[in-house]
């Protein structure tokens, strides 16, 4: 499983999605993920909006094996029913 986590430097919620995303790394074998720095990697929201097919309003912007999940909240609910996290 690869995530992918677009984000931006300051976003607590960016903070938050990247230590959901360590917490996994160290629990789960099969777990991997990217922490994409928008601004340093030259993506935009527009970029983003291209990809997932709607407007971005927030960063972080989350992706699980390509497929887009939303933002740190729905990560975290991702995370808890089918990762195991804080189980």
């Amino acid at each position: 499983m690869l995530v992918v986590i677009f984000g931006r430097p300051g976003c607590p919620y960016c903070v938050r999605a990247k230590q959901i995303a360590e917490t996994l790394t160290e629990s789960r074998e099969d777990f991997k993920f990217r922490y994409v720095d928008m601004p340093s990697e030259g993506v935009t929201k527009e970029d983003l909006e291209k990809t997932i097919g709607k407007p971005v309003a927030t960063v972080p912007q989350i992706f699980v094996d390509q497929e887009h999940i939303g933002g740190c909240t729905e990560f975290e609910a991702y995370a808890k029913d089918n990762l195991g996290l804080y189980a």
